[in-house]
């Protein structure tokens, strides 16, 4: 049974809500943190919504309005998301009225709109859908979950077209606090020098990608979903190797046939290295794109890459601000997106074009 990709939506640091296509140019930006570029919600939300929206509902809901559009589907059979940090801002506005009000008078909203399931069930609110609704938390394996989960009612043939995604948010309090971990850079760097980085770090970012998933062929649909695994705390780099050719072998797919590989560089010297060593020997000579530079580093941000690879897929090119090295064919029949999340959440996904 194949799994088409249907439609997508995407709301991230780029404009790529706008059209919903890869953007032409690339938003510049310096510094240890990339937000993300908000549309014009209205065109999907009530205006009356909006304003009791955080940011992150916003962005969820705006990037599965996209998808269903593209797909011609109005309501899904099921609704999967996955978030490592769920609605951070509503969590920080109920916790500091918590304390600055002394626990007194508090109003409910903030902690009811701050958990982490709060997108999906705002956006079957918003549809009308009373189907399955699920949300995974599972840190850096969050979207590959709400992918795994998909995969196996669609083969179960419980569903025909499944609404799945991905969203995380970046606030000031939560990057001031992981900042103290050490995880991004020091000095500052734009997108065009990050992934050329040999020190410790990377930069912050956000987002929200959603697919419509589903067993038959849609008027938009340009890729397949062909695999998806994931390998937690891998030994040692030569780990990596044998498994990304058992999975490739599993779905029938040889590393000469793989067209583009898709990995999660982030500027990271350390982590880089994991992507290094795969890309020489397995993979050299191929071409090698990369998004981190382009979405930020964040659990979810694998949903991006996922987003950018069927985008790809469907305009047959690469853009030139993610080519990383290598000359592109002619004709792109499948793409592999390797990611991983601190070294510790490794995960590949195989889109095939349809």
């Amino acid at each position: 049974m194949y799994i088409y990709i249907q439609g997508t939506g995407c709301v991230s640091p780029q404009e790529t809500a706008a059209g919903n296509t890869f953007p032409a140019a690339v938003l510049p930006w310096e510094g240890p943190r990339l937000k993300a570029w908000e549309p014009d919600y209205k065109q999907w939300i009530d205006v009356k919504l909006i304003r009791r929206m955080s940011r992150v509902i916003k962005m969820g809901v705006a990037a599965a309005k996209l998808s269903l559009q593209e797909a011609g589907v109005e309501i899904p059979d099921a609704i999967i998301t996955g978030t490592a940090y769920g609605c951070l801002d509503d969590t920080g506005v109920f916790l500091s009225k918590m304390i600055n009000q002394q626990e007194e008078m508090l109003t409910p909203t903030a902690f009811i709109q701050s958990t982490h399931n709060t997108v999906a069930g705002q956006i079957a609110l918003m549809l009308g859908c009373h189907a399955y609704n699920n949300t995974f938390v599972h840190k850096g394996f969050s979207f590959e979950s709400a992918l795994l989960d998909s995969i196996m009612i669609l083969r179960e043939g419980r569903s025909s077209s499944i609404l799945a995604g991905a969203m995380d948010e970046l606030t000031n309090h939560s990057f001031n606090i992981l900042s103290r971990f050490d995880l991004y850079k020091k000095e500052p760097v734009t997108h065009e020098q990050l992934l050329k980085s040999t020190t410790h770090g990377t930069v912050a970012g956000e987002g929200a990608a959603c697919f419509v998933l589903g067993t038959e062929k849609g008027p938009n649909t340009k890729a397949k979903l062909t695999g998806l695994t994931t390998l937690y705390k891998p030994a040692g780099k030569a780990e990596i190797s044998p498994d990304i050719t058992s999975f490739l072998a599993a779905h029938n797919c040889s590393q000469e046939e793989v067209s583009l590989v898709i990995t999660g560089r982030n500027g990271d010297a350390a982590g880089d290295e994991w992507y290094e060593y795969v890309e020489d020997t397995l993979f050299a000579g191929k071409p090698v794109a990369g998004f981190k530079h382009l979405c930020g580093e964040y659990p979810t941000a694998a949903s991006f890459g996922m987003w950018m690879g069927n985008r790809i897929l469907a305009e047959q090119e690469v853009p030139a601000a993610a080519l990383l090295k290598g000359t592109v064919p002619d004709h792109i029949k499948k793409v592999l997106i390797y990611n991983h999340y601190k070294q510790t959440h490794h995960s590949l996904i195989l889109l095939t074009v349809c």
